[in-house]
């Protein structure tokens, strides 16, 4: 958990300890619990918008590149037939 060791949360329990009191620890470590869940659901909230946004962005420019290339293959195809014709005519 970010790197720390088990010895490392000892040594800050017992600082916090002498700093704190025994008395307010437990408040001081509630309301440290109650901030770091409400980081990670902002965080969470945060990401999972980033992921709706580019979800929604790739739907987009999917939905483009769908109208691009059937644009692109109706353009082709008109092409296709007049040499088709052309060679049809010259075969005659």
């Amino acid at each position: 958990m970010f790197g720390i060791g088990f010895q490392e949360l000892i040594i800050i329990a017992i600082i916090a300890l002498l700093i704190v009191g025994p008395k307010k620890l437990p408040d001081l470590a509630k309301t440290l619990g109650k901030g770091i869940r409400d980081f990670k659901n902002a965080t969470d909230g945060i990401t999972d918008d980033l992921k709706d946004t580019l979800k929604d962005e790739d739907k987009k420019t999917d939905q483009g590149n769908g109208l691009e290339n059937s644009l692109l293959v109706k353009k082709s195809e008109p092409e296709d037939k007049n040499e088709a014709a052309g060679r049809d005519a010259g075969t005659k």
